[in-house]
């Protein structure tokens, strides 16, 4: 019997939002629409920690972050903790990797169980990067993502026919700082992609940790993403609107030429596939580690559980399965990705991946109802006040109807972290009513006996996934990695870049 072939392309930072396949009203990705229309969109796929690190080692390992140890983009994974590409390996199927790792010592430990891998260190630059492989350090010539691409097409040309493999195309763009290829610096140079409704929101019935967050564009967006110095008429308090339509158009312009490279490569891959003939029996899937704020509430980067940094966008084509435009509403998290892919190979998780906390839900991408699938996505992130963006540690639950977040007010110890401390806050949305979460109704009597279910289903949740709710300064949690004098150096020069420039 043909074994399942897997080609699992991941981007970094790009929101479901930018995807037209998503309704994007900024851009247009035809060929990552090309494996919606042939296969499925999926509607509700969440991350369980809103950034790069500790979503990559969950997808791996089909695990929290309490459990493979990444909890930070400073925190090391314990590699006790098997993967989905450890299984595969195993099973006779040839592994390789190709771009982005971000896992062990500041991004740049060996990865393990591939046949073949060649890394950027740390996030990787767009032009001529560095990149690792068992030999060493190399500068590859070219822009990453067609380089990425290159080496993945190269690795399929030299397989045997009869040889089932499980490739990993992991792309660093469209991760700030955002420098596009020269082949589309043309593109939305014109000033008019439209800004988001929610851009001129300023969140008052939000918690005061998430207020205070350092991440909006019209003051926290620097010259290292801008490439350029805030005109001296836009600077000031009095002139902070403009000043955030100034900006945002620089950033989406770069940001939107980057994903148009990522979308040509996802075409090549897909011809690739065609050419040789592996179409019917590969299971082929794009998505992204989180989602992105793409001016969102005035916002950019992620780590908040509100959706535009919570959604992950998936798609995903298997022929032998999966209908033709076909869409899937069941509630996913990358916990999950792991034992669907060992399913898809024939692979008993429960054998192969005893550790695994998510569930194969290839069924679902059959278009088949699961009587007892999750209600709900659980989410944590565990950085408490970040050096740069300040935003809180806190926990959550997302239903398909309401979201319940609670910011318990402490967290690991970040150096460089100012030492404003918050109580602990509770934020409630109605994501029928109010699906842009604009409105907190934590506090509305109307909504008394949901938060009690979802209060409920939270502490559910937190034991179905052995994860301790915060009680104190003594509550169990990952051990946080040291900062080391050069990491210091970057946080400290990045924090001096933005305050010159807002």
């Amino acid at each position: 019997m043909t074994k399942t072939n897997i080609v699992f392309i991941m981007s970094d930072d790009h929101a479901a939002h930018a995807i037209s396949a998503y309704g994007s009203r900024v851009n247009h990705t035809p060929h990552i629409d090309r494996i919606a229309q042939e296969g499925v969109r999926m509607d509700a796929v969440f991350c369980t920690n809103s950034i790069c690190s500790p979503s990559r080692a969950s997808i791996l390992t089909g695990t929290y972050s309490h459990i493979n140890g990444v909890s930070s983009i400073w925190t090391e994974m314990d590699y006790r903790v098997p993967t989905f590409v450890d299984v595969l390996k195993g099973e006779g199927y040839r592994t390789a990797l190709f771009g982005k790792w971000h896992l062990g010592e500041h991004g740049v430990s060996a990865p393990r169980g591939f046949d073949t891998w060649k890394v950027f260190p740390g996030q990787g630059d767009y032009i001529d990067p560095k990149m690792i492989d068992e030999t060493g350090e190399h500068v590859v010539p070219g822009y990453a993502t067609d380089i990425v691409t290159d080496m993945a097409i190269d690795w399929m040309d030299e397989l045997s026919d009869d040889e089932p493999f499980c490739l990993l195309v992991h792309h660093k763009a469209p991760h700030r700082p955002w420098v596009p290829d020269e082949k589309h610096k043309h593109l939305y140079a014109d000033g008019n992609i439209p800004e988001p409704e929610t851009f001129f929101d300023e969140g008052l019935t939000r918690s005061k940790a998430v207020q205070g967050v350092h991440m909006t564009i019209a003051d926290d967006m620097g010259a290292d993403d801008l490439k350029s110095e805030v005109p001296e008429h836009l600077r000031g308090p009095e002139n902070r609107h403009a000043r955030m339509s100034w900006k945002y158009q620089i950033y989406m312009r770069d940001y939107l030429q980057c994903i148009q490279s990522i979308d040509d490569n996802v075409g090549r891959l897909l011809d690739t596939l065609e050419e040789k003939g592996l179409t019917e029996n590969t299971l082929i899937v794009y998505t992204s580690d989180q989602g992105f704020f793409l001016g969102d509430y005035g916002w950019f980067d992620k780590r908040l559980m509100y959706d535009p940094s919570l959604q992950m966008p998936m798609l995903v084509r298997w022929p032998a399965e999966i209908p033709a435009g076909s869409q899937c509403e069941g509630i996913i998290t990358n916990v999950d990705f792991a034992a669907t892919f060992l399913d898809a190979c024939g692979v008993d998780v429960a054998s192969a991946l005893p550790t695994s906390q998510g569930r194969s839900f290839r069924p679902l991408l059959r278009g088949e109802e699961v009587e007892d699938w999750p209600d709900a996505a659980y989410y944590r992130y565990w950085e408490h006040d970040d050096p740069i963006h300040h935003a809180p540690a806190h926990y959550g639950i997302r239903t398909k109807t309401h979201k319940l977040i609670h910011y318990y007010g402490a967290g690991l110890d970040v150096p460089g972290a100012s030492d404003e401390v918050f109580d602990p806050e509770w934020e409630l949305y109605d994501l029928t009513a109010d699906p842009s979460e604009l409105t907190n109704v934590i506090d509305d009597p109307a909504y008394a006996e949901v938060r009690r279910e979802l209060e409920a289903k939270l502490a559910e949740y937190q034991a179905r996934y052995a994860d301790e709710p915060y009680r104190g300064p003594e509550t169990p949690r990952p051990e946080w990695g040291p900062y080391d004098a050069e990491v210091f150096a970057m946080v400290q020069q990045y924090v001096a870049n933005i305050n010159a420039t807002s």
